[in-house]
């Protein structure tokens, strides 16, 4: 069961070396502004989840390059075992 769903945007894609790459996610918002009535699916996530961050270190060979400045993603948190 997810416990939450986050709505994110690269920031960064900064390569470390041949084999990692260090990807900062920020939470959505809308920088050309909303309509009128609200009616924005990133102006709901922001809503919700005004201000997020999210760094990640990828050492996967098959998802080195994966990610691009601009790219967003709905991330998932699902609790794990304990």
């Amino acid at each position: 069961m997810t416990k939450m769903r986050a709505k994110l945007r690269v920031g960064s894609v900064i390569p470390h070396g041949a084999n990692h790459e260090l990807v900062t996610f920020h939470g959505v918002a809308k920088s050309d502004g909303y309509p009128a009535d609200g009616a924005d699916e990133n102006n709901t996530f922001a809503k919700f989840s005004p201000s997020a961050k999210f760094d990640i270190t990828i050492a996967n060979p098959a998802l080195l390059g994966a990610f691009e400045a601009g790219d967003t993603f709905y991330v998932d948190f699902t609790p794990a075992p304990k």
